[in-house]
């Protein structure tokens, strides 16, 4: 048997780091994930809780967003209704590109076009072929803060 070339050894291991990935995109689960729940209003939440501070809830528009530092790093916060407030990874599942704040009902990616639901993270336009990556957060008094 002839000695593998170096496109043959690269294109191996590139396919066996793609792989995994791929596969945890072909789940079978239609639902929204369980990580971004619509958040309370009331302070409640769990006991002792509080969450790291993102942003104050008056800074995210209702119907709009904004990408902000947190404690795990960027977060594109949207604010779909009054009392809900929803995170994500904002890179691109495509290319690795930081995402744009909701323009209306969507999330835009300035490097290929990929377009995404701004309430629920959703590719609505390739080439993506997956959604954004939920962050859980929550409402606490007048703060959103990670779940």
């Amino acid at each position: 048997m002839p000695d593998p070339t170096r496109r043959t050894v690269v294109c191996g291991l590139l396919a066996g780091l793609v792989a995994p990935v791929s596969l945890a995109a072909c789940s079978s689960s239609t639902d929204t994930p369980p990580a971004a729940p619509p958040a309370s209003t009331g302070g409640g939440g769990t006991a002792g809780g509080g969450g790291t501070p993102l942003a104050k809830l008056a800074d995210v528009p209702v119907g709009g967003g904004t990408i902000v530092n947190g404690g795990p790093g960027k977060v594109l916060l949207v604010r779909p209704t009054e009392n809900e407030v929803r995170g994500f990874d904002p890179v691109c599942p495509h290319a690795g590109v930081t995402v744009s704040a909701p323009s209306g009902s969507t999330i835009t990616c300035p490097g290929h076009g990929s377009v995404f639901n701004a309430s629920n993270g959703d590719v609505q336009k390739g080439p993506a072929t997956t959604g954004l990556t939920p962050v859980a957060v929550k409402i606490n008094g007048d703060s959103i803060v990670t779940a």
